[in-house]
This record gives structure tokens, sequence and C-alpha cells, in this order.
């Protein structure tokens, strides 16, 4: 009988081999950049963007990419490349981003919330890495999981509905795939009914004193009977919108009996 194998844990971009490109510099990768990395517990978190300056350093379809994200998330845009893929010359000239048409400098950080590295040079991807981290800066180089101190999930969006699926690294293909799956279950109708409950946020906080109340309105129409998620599909968005009512009458009667 053959020894049972055992399949290494490190992400797709690091292996044995493979040349080194963080900033171990060892030549040739023995995975030490890796060692525990998917053991490692991420704080998951949502940034407001809104307005925040934001630096993505190179200017082909991986950055494209990240600058298209970033936009979507009404950030403020500084591309740095000495060159740039059509849709970024556009974004460029109508004024939805700056380009910095030269190679990266450390002063390129100089005021910027975030920075996202997605260059094919090793020593520039470092350098980002390294002076960012010393400016106790957001920073994620594409592909290279030890040069991140964040992660960009695969996220699925339907109107004010975000979904972040992430494998930490070990196979974006994975994520993909759940994505793909998550969409087919939750998405346009959730998204809908996030924006009919969001409509009901200001009374709830106007008129239900403690957060047990408010917890108890909300949890009540989204858990309740009928399914306000199937009269959505169903298109019956109006009884959406009498439960909801229901549900507010029910509640300031129960608080002004107390």
């Amino acid at each position: 009988m053959s020894a049972a194998v055992t399949l290494p844990c490190m992400p797709a971009q690091a292996y044995a081999g493979k040349v080194c490109v963080c900033q171990l510099r060892r030549g040739i990768c023995d995975q030490s950049c890796v060692a525990g990395m998917l053991e490692t517990p991420l704080y998951i978190a949502c940034l407001r963007l809104s307005g925040r300056n934001c630096l993505v350093v190179g200017g082909g379809d991986v950055g494209l990419e990240k600058v298209e994200g970033l936009l979507a998330c009404d950030a403020d845009v500084t591309l740095v490349a000495p060159t740039a893929v059509g849709a970024l010359r556009e974004l460029a000239e109508e004024g939805s981003i700056i380009w910095e048409r030269r190679e990266y400098r450390d002063s390129d950080l100089e005021g910027k919330f975030l920075a996202i590295a997605a260059t094919n040079d090793t020593d520039v991807n470092i350098a980002v890495y390294d002076e960012a981290e010393r400016r106790a800066m957001l920073v994620n180089v594409v592909d290279v999981p030890p040069l991140c101190n964040f992660i960009l999930p695969a996220i699925l969006r339907s109107g004010p509905l975000a979904i972040a699926i992430s494998t930490a690294g070990a196979s974006p293909a994975l994520a993909k795939r759940i994505k793909r799956e998550i969409a087919e279950q939750f998405g346009e109708p959730y998204a809908r009914l996030a924006v009919m409950l969001n409509d009901a946020r200001g009374w709830a906080k106007a008129s239900l004193p403690t957060y047990q109340d408010r917890k108890a309105f909300f949890e009540g129409i989204v858990n309740g009977d009928p399914d306000p998620i199937e009269l959505v599909r169903e298109g019956r968005e109006r009884e959406v919108l009498a439960l909801i009512e229901a549900a507010k009458e029910s509640h300031g009667a129960v608080v002004g009996s107390g």
C-alpha cells in the first residue's frame, strides 16, 4: 500500500520551485512566506471608500479591474503607471481618475487611504508593500498574499446587498464558483426587501426605544409568515409593505402599553 499523500496548505500563488515574488527574496520559493497563512484568522470588514484617496499601481488589465472596483465604491482613485490599457486611459481622459504617467515613487502613498499594486515587477510590488506597511496603511499586492495586509474577496452585489466570499487566497476560482451559486440563491429579491426594510429604519429608531425592540420588529418581518422574500419574488411588494405597516402598528401598540 502506498503512503498517504499530504497536500500542501498554501495559496496557489506560492509553491516550492516557483520564482520567489515576495519580500523574503528566496530566489526560488520555499513556501516560508505562506506557512500558517490559511490558519490566520481574517477580520472581515466593509470599508466606506466614498471620497477617500486610493492608489492603484499598474496600468494593465488587472489594474483596470481594481480601479473599477474602487470607483464602484465612490473612491477617489489615482493610477500610477508609465502606460495603461485603453479603458484606463479613457477613465483618465474623462476625469474619473487621476493618472500619473510614470514609475511608482514612495511619495505616491502620501495622503492615501489604501494602495493596490497590480504590476508584474516584484521589486515595485515589494516597494509598495514595504512603504505602505511603514505608514500603517492598507495594502494589497495582487496574487501575492504575503505582500497583503488585506485581501479582496469575491463580491456579489445587488443594490444595497453585498456578499463577500473568501478562501483566504487558497483558490480564487473556488470563490468565484461559490459567488455564482450564491447569486442563484440570493440576489435581487433580497436586495429589494433590504431597500424596503431600510425605509422602515427611521420609524423604528424614532418609535422603538431599545435595540431588542428594534431587533424583534425587523426579525418578525424577515422571518414571518407569509415569507416576504417569496412575496417579492412573486411581484407582490404591496403585500410586503402591508406586512411592515402591520408590524409597526403591533410593535407601536406594545411599546405604548408598556
